[in-house]
């Protein structure tokens, strides 16, 4: 039979242990947790409208399954949440060379998908999955570790460029050999973002970037297929491009007309015209020109401004971390979402040519959903480590003495 003294310790580290749970979290964590919350669940609204038009299908199949992604992505953000920062410094090596591996799959007979010209998806037992999507996270990880190792040493350039940019060079060659330059653009900007919160001097930050530049026009330029979409891009006259060059132009044209016929409150929720076969990627790259039709000026507000919030909730654990680790991963990581948020509501608006990134946790795809919903579970374990206010630990005035009190009367 147990001593009372063992019934008293174990309840007492039931009660440490429950305390741990329900501790208090700051606002940068609630702020980060909500908006990626809410960008998830208007996603899928906006999927399962913008692919209820699909005939001979049940429309509710591909909300379906990515609702069954977002019901595991929210419980594994929290879950990785709850991992302490010294996690994610040992797990920045074994999380880059396994991003790597699967990257590879793509170019492996039977398992690489080829689609619209690219060939980054992998099919095993017809789950199809985009393994760069996981790349985009263990390349912040790796940077972040790498470039905390090194910030005594970070003033001279052989420490900033190796193994920084071959390793870069490395991730960003490995996909696009697959021909996806929105991807290959998304990584660059995350490696940029990572220098430039890592504190490296502005004159050795600025090389990186000429060369991401340089390497990103070379890229545009060996291939018609971009060429074709840039300079259709660059054409003024519409509705010329939009029947000549292979109607090069005609997805763009169609998600701008989208917007336009949803003027400042939209058609209504389900009332899209342009997702009944007119705009071919309604429910994936152009989920925000179905959400400008049905919701208007005022639904792509409420997105921007969510992404917003986001970035506002990132920068925060950004400003208030003292572990150059975390603000390296981080800037990294609001990068990427933020960034790639930013680059697709510009397709979408014809302000920059056709990329072919997914807007995060609102465009179809179960791998960007789950990639952007760890990376917020990255973000939210950096939040915990933030100080909180207690209000049972704030200071209460002494009361004040009856002499104190008989001058105050006087």
């Amino acid at each position: 039979m147990a001593a009372p003294e063992d019934h008293a310790r174990s309840g007492f580290a039931a009660r440490v242990m429950l305390g741990r749970v329900f501790a208090p979290v700051p606002s940068e964590f609630l702020l980060i947790a909500s908006t990626a919350l809410l960008l998830t669940g208007f996603g899928l609204v906006m999927v399962l409208s913008a692919t209820m038009a699909v005939d001979g299908a049940n429309p509710f199949d591909t909300v379906l399954k990515q609702a069954v992604f977002a019901l595991l992505g929210i419980p594994i953000m929290f879950i990785v949440s709850r991992f302490p920062v010294r996690f994610w410094k040992r797990m920045a090596w074994p999380a880059l060379i396994l991003g790597l591996m699967l990257q590879l799959l793509v170019f492996v007979p039977g398992l690489g998908v080829h689609n619209d010209g690219n060939t980054n998806w992998i099919s095993i037992a017809g789950f199809q999955a985009q393994p760069s999507e996981f790349l985009k996270l263990s390349l912040a990880v790796w940077l972040g570790f790498i470039l905390y190792r090194k910030r005594t040493l970070l003033s001279k350039w052989q420490h900033v460029f190796i193994p920084v940019v071959p390793v870069g060079a490395l991730v960003i060659g490995t996909v696009m050999a697959g021909h996806d330059l929105g991807t290959a653009m998304i990584i660059m900007a995350i490696l940029l973002g990572c220098l430039f919160f890592s504190g490296v001097k502005l004159r050795l930050f600025l090389l990186p970037a000429i060369g991401v530049v340089v390497a990103a026009a070379v890229f545009a330029v060996t291939s018609p297929n971009r060429m074709a979409r840039i300079m259709s891009f660059l054409n003024v006259d519409s509705t010329d491009c939009y029947f000549a060059d292979a109607g090069s132009c005609y997805q763009p044209l169609h998600g701008v007309w989208a917007l336009a016929s949803g003027g400042v409150f939209g058609l209504g929720l389900g009332n899209s015209r342009e997702k009944y076969q007119w705009l071919p990627a309604a429910a994936n790259d152009y989920i925000f020109a179905i959400v400008g039709e049905e919701l208007g000026l005022i639904g792509c507000v409420v997105v921007l401004a969510l992404f917003a919030l986001f970035a506002v909730g990132a920068f925060h654990v950004i400003r208030k971390t003292d572990d150059p680790f975390v603000r390296i991963v981080s800037g990294g990581i609001v990068v990427w979402i933020v960034g790639q948020a930013l680059v697709n509501i510009g397709v979408v608006l014809r302000v920059f040519p056709v990329l072919g990134v997914p807007l995060p946790f609102m465009s179809q795809g179960g791998t960007s959903l789950m990639s952007g919903l760890i990376a917020c579970g990255v973000l939210l374990s950096f939040a915990r480590t933030l100080p909180t206010r207690d209000p049972a630990a704030t200071p209460i005035a002494p009361a004040r003495t009856a002499s104190a009190r008989s001058l105050a009367r006087r």
